[in-house]
């Protein structure tokens, strides 16, 4: 069987669909017919740059993993899926015997096999196998839509729930309004927080943040001529303490600070941000490649070497964290905040393709706006068959 048209990464810039085989599964799996798949900043970078880090991609691979869909078949093991269920898919089979596995960060398991990151393929196809208990049935009232973006709501859930430890009634700021960061902010208003603040130098960012789920904004000045990078983050971080009347200690500091920018400037002003005592997470986002991002607040992984203000994380005793990805009880907890009501995946999606439509949702997604200048959240692409109308 052949019947499992594929949007595949050839080269770089090199997009083609082709014809796979319809893959086999094993005991423990089910065959998923995907039906939405959201485009990350990952799938946008292997197509225009072949490799993220030391993930190179060195044949063929197709693209896509914020996937829902259909089951089709399942496994003779499998007892909780059955064909007809509606599912959202976690992307990424650990080997469950490692080290990491055994402690409850598969995250971090050496094996992975994570959709479209080389050398493995990912979810942009008719079919998809995955193991069963990567698949998480969707609510009656939640749209396949809603079960493709729960892929990039689980990396907030990790970022803030998991990894930052966010309680009720804390504050935050996060620094990037792209669709992680909004989705960071989300999630602390989801869990309760007395103050969520964006930071974004893009202004129409910023206005969508407050507009969806931060309480404040804050757009930082330009650097002065001749001001280093270190200096302007210190005169960043004093101007934003006293524009929004941030304290370093007391019911006015900062509890959390989120960065899922990657650039230095906010790194650096995030550690000066941060209260005695507060968590700083660093997010591990994908470069954007829209050069009018780029400035200050890069939406990507940005330097992989950034000179931090050491002494000040040391005096302050701020725990610093990385996050990657998402683990355990992460998709059902995002599952669970909108099923409840208490975060809205809607407005994020601002676009819409059909499955031959792939070339132009990767070409809007690379320029962050569509041809009639309208930005880009996150763009979807329907399966094969689909309308897009069928959210």
């Amino acid at each position: 069987m052949s019947d499992n048209p594929s949007f595949v990464l050839q080269a770089i810039n090199k997009v083609e669909y082709e014809q796979r085989p319809i893959p086999e599964i094993s005991g423990d799996e089910v065959l998923v017919e995907v039906k939405k798949t959201g485009i990350c900043g990952s799938d946008v970078h292997y197509w225009v740059a072949g490799r993220i880090g030391s993930f190179v991609v060195e044949k063929p691979m197709v693209l896509g993993h914020e996937s829902s869909g259909v089951v089709n078949k399942v496994g003779s093991k499998v007892k909780n899926l059955k064909a007809g269920d509606r599912v959202a898919l976690e992307p990424g089979a650990t080997c469950r015997v490692c080290d990491d596995c055994k402690k409850g960060r598969y995250e971090l398991c050496p094996d992975i096999i994570f959709a479209a990151t080389p050398p493995y393929d990912g979810t942009l196809a008719r079919y998809y196998r995955i193991p069963a208990d990567l698949c998480y049935k969707l609510p009656d009232h939640l749209s396949l839509e809603d079960g493709a973006m729960m892929e990039p709501l689980s990396v907030g859930i990790h970022s803030v729930a998991n990894t930052a430890g966010f309680r009720t009634n804390q504050s935050i700021v996060v620094f990037g309004a792209g669709p992680v960061g909004l989705l960071c902010m989300a999630v602390a208003k989801a869990l309760g927080a007395s103050r969520v603040i964006a930071v974004d130098i893009v202004p129409s960012r910023l206005e969508f943040a407050k507009s969806y789920a931060a309480t404040e904004t804050y757009l930082p000045p330009k650097p002065n001529e001749g001001e280093s990078q270190l200096k302007y983050s210190e005169r960043n971080a004093r101007t934003m303490q006293e524009q929004l009347g941030i304290d370093e200690r007391g019911p006015r500091a900062i509890d959390v600070v989120i960065d899922a920018s990657g650039a230095a400037v906010s790194i650096q002003t995030a550690v000066h941000i941060a209260r005695h005592g507060g968590t700083f997470v660093q997010v591990l986002v994908t470069p954007s490649r829209n050069g009018k991002q780029l400035t200050l607040l890069k939406v990507g992984m940005g330097n992989p070497e950034v000179t931090l203000p050491i002494t000040q994380l040391l005096v302050k005793e701020v725990t610093l964290k990385g996050s990657f990805r998402y683990g355990p009880g992460d998709y059902a907890l995002a599952i669970a905040l909108v099923s409840q009501g208490k975060i809205d995946l809607k407005p994020l999606v601002t676009h819409r393709f059909k499955f031959e439509q792939a070339v132009e949702a990767f070409e809007t997604t690379k320029a962050g706006k569509s041809p009639d200048g309208k930005p880009v959240i996150k763009a979807v692409i329907s399966g094969p068959d689909v309308s897009p109308d069928d959210h």
